[in-house]
C-alpha cells in the first residue's frame, strides 16, 4: 500500500517537479474505512459543524447582527441572508479539496502560483490579516468579560467588566491547554442549541407583542436598498464579515475536518479499486456536516436581526459602547419574553461569547503551526512538535487577546475590526478554491458544473465586496 501523501504531487512552486513530504497530522495510518451508507449513519459522523457554529454563532450573531437591524430595520435582511448562504458552499469545497488530497488549509494555499520568498503570496496576507483577527478575538473575549459582569449585576453583584474579562482569559487558556478536540465539542453543543432555541421563540413571541410585525415590512428587506447600505456600509460590511461562516471559520473548519479524521477515513491509496467510491462517500458526510452547520447559522443568525429590527428599531436604539452594548441588546429578551427574560439573555450571551472564544481560538491554534511549517521553520513529519505549539500558543493567545482588549476604548470596535478584515479575505478564500479543484485536485472527485459556477459568482461577489471594504473604510477614512 502506497501512503497517499508520499505520492507525486505538483510542486508549491508551480513547476513540474514531484515532492514526495508526508503529513501525519492529516492522514494517520490504518483508519480508513467504508463510509457510511445512509442518512442516520452519516449522522454518526458529524462533528466539525459542531465547534464552527460554536465560533460562528457568537459576536459577529449577538453584536453586530442585532446592531445592523437596530440601525436599519428590515431593509438590510437581504444582506443578512446572503451572509449566511454564499460562506457555506466556499466551506464545503474548500474541505472537499483538503479532504481528498491531504493538505492542510495552508499547504493548499501555498500551492497557489506567485511565491514571495519561501511561500506563496496569499500565505503572507494570511499571516497579515493575522493582527486585525486578534484584535477581534479581544473584542469577543471582552464581549465575554462584559455580558459576565451585566449577569451578575442581576444578582446585586458587581463585578468590574475587566476583571471579569481576565477571569475568562485564564480560565479559557486553561481549557485550550488540553489540545482536546473532544472536549471542544462537548462543551460547544449544549451552548449553541440552546441559545439558538431561545432567540427562535424570542423572535416568534415578538409578534404577540407591541412590536409585531407585518409579514409586508419583512419582505420589503429581500428589496436591496443601496442607499441605506451606502450609510451602514462599515456596519453592514462588518457583519457580513463575521456572521454566517467567517474567514477565519472557513479555514478553522478543515482543520476540524481533519483531527475528526476524514482525510484518514478516505483511505491513503488513490490507487485502489474502491478510493474513488471511499472518496465520494465521505464526501456526502462532510455535505451533510455542512448543511447541518447551515441550518443552525441560519436559524440563529436571522432571529438577531429580526429582534434587532423589530424591536431595538421600533424602540429608536442602537446597541453602542463598551458596557452599554449588553444592556441594551437585553432588549430583545426582556421585550419579547418579559422582564424575567434578562436573566436568560445574561447567562445565554456570556455562553455564546465564551463558546465563540474557545472554538475561535481553538481554531487559531492549529493554523498557527502550520504557518511555521510552511515557512520551514520545522519539518511537517514532526507531529509531536507541532502539538505542543499549539498547546502552548492556545495558552498565551486569551492572555494577548486580553492585553489587546485593555488597549481598547470598546470591544464593539474590536470586533468591527476583525469583521472588516474577515470580509476582506473571504474572496481569496473562494478565489483559491477554484484554481485548487481545477488544477490540483482529483479529478474524480471534482465538484459539478453547478457548484463550480456558483463558486465563481460568490467569488465575483466578494471580490467587489472587499473593494467596499477598501473603499468605506481605507480609503473614505484616510480622506477624511
Amino acid at each position: 500500500m502506497t501512503d497517499r501523501s508520499e505520492l507525486p504531487v505538483p510542486d508549491v512552486s508551480g513547476n513540474d517537479q514531484a515532492v514526495s513530504v508526508p503529513d501525519p497530522y492529516t492522514i494517520r495510518d490504518g483508519e480508513a474505512h467504508p463510509p457510511p451508507t445512509t442518512f442516520v449513519g452519516r449522522l454518526r459522523y458529524l462533528g466539525p459543524s459542531l465547534i464552527v457554529t460554536g465560533a460562528v454563532i457568537g459576536s459577529g450573531e449577538l453584536v453586530l447582527t442585532t446592531s445592523l437591524g437596530a440601525a436599519a430595520g428590515w431593509s438590510l435582511l437581504w444582506w443578512m441572508l446572503l451572509s449566511c448562504w454564499c460562506k457555506s458552499l466556499v466551506q464545503a469545497e474548500i474541505a472537499r479539496y483538503t479532504i481528498v488530497s491531504g493538505d492542510t488549509y495552508l499547504r493548499a494555499l501555498n500551492r497557489l502560483p506567485g511565491r514571495v520568498g519561501p511561500v506563496a503570496w496569499p500565505v503572507w496576507l494570511n499571516l497579515i490579516a493575522y493582527v486585525p483577527i486578534t484584535m477581534g478575538m479581544g473584542g469577543i473575549l471582552g464581549g465575554a468579560g462584559q455580558s459576565l459582569a451585566f449577569f451578575a449585576s442581576l444578582a446585586d453583584v458587581t463585578i468590574d467588566g475587566t476583571v471579569c474579562t481576565a477571569g475568562i482569559a485564564v480560565v479559557s487558556a486553561i481549557i485550550l491547554g488540553t489540545g482536546s478536540y473532544r472536549w471542544l465539542e462537548r462543551v460547544m453543543l449544549p451552548a449553541v442549541l440552546v441559545f439558538t432555541l431561545t432567540t427562535l421563540i424570542c423572535s416568534i413571541a415578538m409578534q404577540f407583542t407591541e412590536f409585531r410585525t407585518p409579514l409586508e415590512d419583512v419582505w420589503s428587506g429581500m428589496t436591496p436598498d443601496v442607499s441605506l447600505f451606502v450609510s451602514l456600509a462599515v456596519l453592514a460590511l462588518s457583519a457580513y464579515g463575521y456572521t454566517g461562516t467567517t474567514a477565519g471559520d472557513i479555514s478553522a473548519y478543515t482543520y476540524w475536518c481533519i483531527e475528526k479524521g476524514y482525510p484518514s477515513f478516505v483511505g491513503s491509496d488513490r490507487t485502489a479499486p474502491e478510493w474513488e467510491s471511499h472518496a465520494r462517500g465521505w464526501m456526502k458526510v462532510l455535505h451533510t456536516d455542512v448543511w447541518f452547520a447551515l441550518i443552525i447559522v441560519t436559524c440563529a443568525t436571522i432571529p438577531y436581526y429580526v429582534l434587532g429590527a423589530g424591536v431595538l428599531n421600533r424602540m429608536g436604539v442602537v446597541p453602542e459602547g463598551n458596557t452599554e452594548t449588553i444592556s441594551t441588546l437585553s432588549n430583545i429578551f426582556t421585550q419579547t419574553l418579559g422582564p424575567w427574560a434578562v436573566w436568560i439573555f445574561g447567562i445565554g450571551a456570556f455562553l455564546i461569547l465564551f463558546s465563540t472564544v474557545l472554538a475561535g481560538m481553538g481554531a487559531n491554534g492549529r493554523v498557527f503551526p502550520d504557518y511555521l511549517v510552511e515557512l520551514r521553520i520545522f519539518d511537517r513529519s514532526n507531529l509531536a512538535l507541532r502539538k505542543a505549539i499549539i498547546r502552548w500558543y492556545l495558552v498565551a493567545l486569551p492572555i494577548v487577546a486580553f492585553v489587546i482588549y485593555l488597549c481598547s476604548p470598546s470591544f464593539v470596535v474590536l470586533i468591527k475590526i476583525g469583521g472588516l478584515a474577515s470580509a476582506s479575505f473571504l474572496p481569496i478564500q473562494a478565489g483559491a478554491t477554484i484554481w485548487l479543484q481545477s488544477k490540483k485536485m482529483d479529478p474524480r472527485i471534482r465538484p459539478r458544473r453547478f457548484t463550480r459556477i456558483a463558486l465563481w459568482a460568490i467569488f465575483l461577489f466578494e471580490l467587489v465586496m472587499a473593494a467596499l471594504v477598501v473603499w468605506f473604510v481605507v480609503l473614505a477614512r484616510s480622506g477624511s
